[in-house]
C-alpha cells in the first residue's frame, strides 16, 4: 500500500522528474528519503506514478519515473455549489471530507443570507491536495472562485441533473429517492440563513428540483457531506 503521496500536478510523461521545494522538503527533510528509495507522486488529474529517488537535494529533489498507472475518471460527476460559512475552518472541513469521498467539483457561491461574501481559497486548495493524498485518490476535485448566487444561477451550463436543498415547507423527495444513478448531478447548498424566497425562486426558474436531505437540519457543511455522501453510496 502506498504509505505517502507527492503531489505533482505539472508533471509530464518523462524519465525523470524535479519535485517542488514543498515536497521536496518533505520527501528528504521529513521523512528523510534517500537516494535509490521508491516513491509515489500523483497529478491529481487521474495519475499515479512509481518513482525513484535520484538526487536527494532538499529543494528540488529529482526522481526517476519508474511506471504511470491511469485511473478511470470520477463518472458521475459530483458539483456541489454551497454558500461559504462564516466560519472558514467549517468549509476547510467541507473541502477535506468531500474530497476524501469522492467530489468531482466545488463552487463556494455567495447568496443574499451568507455571513461570509469573501472567501481564499489558497488553504481550502492545499487542504484538498491533502485530503486527496490521504485518501489515495488520483483526482483533485475542481474549486472554483467564488461566484454570486444571482450571477452563477444565470450561466450554470451543466448536463445532469440539477438539484437543490432548502429548509422551505414544500413537498421536496428525498435525495436518495429523487436521483437517477449514474447521471451526474448538481445540487445547491444554502447558508445557515438559507436561500432567499428570491433565490430559490430563480433556482426553480433555471431548471433546478427540490430535494430534501432527511429530516434533520443540518449545518451548511453538515448538508454539503450528507448530499455528497449520498450520491456516493447511490452510485456504488
Amino acid at each position: 500500500m502506498v504509505m505517502n503521496l507527492f503531489y505533482t500536478p505539472n508533471i509530464t510523461p518523462a524519465t525523470s522528474f524535479v519535485l517542488d521545494e514543498t515536497e521536496s522538503k518533505h520527501a528528504i527533510k521529513v521523512l528523510r528519503l534517500n537516494a535509490g528509495d521508491p516513491i509515489h507522486l500523483v497529478d491529481g488529474k487521474g495519475n499515479f506514478y512509481r518513482a525513484e529517488i535520484i538526487d536527494t537535494h532538499p529543494k528540488k529533489c529529482e526522481v526517476k519515473i519508474l511506471e504511470q498507472k491511469t485511473t478511470p475518471t470520477i463518472q458521475p460527476e459530483i458539483h456541489i455549489a454551497i454558500a461559504p460559512t462564516k466560519n472558514t475552518d467549517r468549509m476547510e472541513w467541507f473541502v477535506e471530507k468531500t474530497t476524501e469521498i469522492g467530489v468531482t467539483e466545488i463552487t463556494p457561491i455567495i447568496c443574499a443570507h451568507s455571513e461570509r461574501k469573501v472567501l481564499k481559497l489558497d488553504r481550502i486548495h492545499k487542504r484538498a491536495i491533502a485530503a486527496m493524498k490521504q485518501s489515495l485518490k488520483a483526482h483533485l476535485p475542481k474549486l472554483n472562485e467564488p461566484t454570486p448566487f444571482k450571477e452563477w444561477i444565470c450561466s450554470v451550463d451543466f448536463k445532469g441533473e440539477k438539484l437543490i436543498a432548502h429548509c422551505y415547507e414544500q413537498d421536496q423527495l428525498l435525495l436518495k429517492d429523487i436521483h437517477q444513478k449514474g447521471k451526474n448531478c448538481l445540487i445547491l447548498i444554502g447558508p445557515e440563513g438559507d436561500f432567499s424566497a428570491e433565490e430559490l425562486k430563480m433556482a426553480l426558474k433555471n431548471g433546478f428540483i427540490p430535494v430534501s436531505l432527511g429530516k434533520s437540519r443540518l449545518r451548511t457543511e453538515t448538508a454539503g457531506i450528507v448530499a455528497c455522501n449520498t450520491l456516493n453510496l447511490l452510485n456504488d
